[in-house]
């Protein structure tokens, strides 16, 4: 063998050698993708589960036919919400208060809030306020994960179980834009398998977020899966980051 071949062959295989490092190197980012927590995270972040923000919220609903309409003022941090009523002129003033899966009604003129119990977060407005402040990450753990799609784009497909008897759903069947990182889809069941309530999501606002422009939520449509004529949509405006003080979702101060 001559040594002009030899030498042609040792480069061939350093080549070979470097080719195969850079695709060992190369894939590792491909093949470590994000953990079903991490997904969990970076959707809910789209929804509210930041350090301070406050946004308004124009609700539309149709329940057994009935039309109503209400204008709030939300108060959030890290899925601790304060929901202000600020229009109609009769339901002004009044308050929604959740903090860590617990929820209370405050209405002017009640000397004590009013505890909202888990059947009734079942029910009307406050089943609204609980599917709009769910936190996936933290209340729901993964029992599977595989892939769907919505609306023609890929997205993760979480299927969600409780973490904890709190929470007022024991299953979510929850869509994740794989390319956005953002829930576009779910779907909560009751404890006896049954299919309670569908929500979509869109995300025509954006905030800052670690010197990025995140998407956030500008839509949420909400609909019951048993009458499909009742439906609630949320219509998100005025976002703004901020900080919130802990006298926000003081309950002894919100009576006052």
């Amino acid at each position: 063998m001559s040594l002009k071949f030899k030498v042609l062959s040792l480069k061939l295989t350093i080549i070979f050698v470097m080719l195969l490092s850079c695709i060992v190197f190369y894939s590792k980012p491909v093949l470590a993708e994000m953990t079903p927590r991490e997904i969990l995270e970076k959707s809910d972040e789209a929804r509210g589960s930041v350090k301070g923000i406050e946004w308004e919220i124009k609700l539309k609903s149709i329940e057994n036919g009935r039309k109503q309409s209400r204008t709030l003022k939300i108060k959030s941090r890290n899925f601790n919400n304060l929901a202000e009523f600020i229009s109609p002129a009769k339901v002004k003033g009044r308050k929604l208060l959740m903090i860590d899966r617990n929820m209370w009604f405050i209405k002017p003129g009640l000397r004590k809030p009013v505890p909202i119990s888990p059947r009734q977060k079942l029910m009307g407005g406050a089943s609204n306020g609980d599917i709009a402040s769910t936190n996936y990450a933290g209340d729901y753990k993964v029992a599977r994960m595989s892939e769907d799609k919505v609306n023609g784009e890929p997205c993760y497909l979480l299927d969600l179980t409780a973490a904890n008897k709190k929470v007022t759903y024991d299953r979510i069947k929850y869509w994740v834009s794989k390319k956005r990182l953002i829930g576009v889809k779910a779907e909560f069941f009751t404890v006896s398998g049954k299919m309670f309530k569908s929500a979509t999501f869109e995300y025509g606002n954006s905030i800052p977020i670690e010197g990025k422009s995140k998407p956030f939520v500008s839509k949420m449509t909400i609909t019951d899966a048993v009458v499909k004529e009742n439906i609630t949509t949320m219509t998100y405006s005025k976002i703004r980051l901020k900080k919130i003080p802990d006298s926000a979702f003081n309950l002894n101060l919100l009576v006052r």
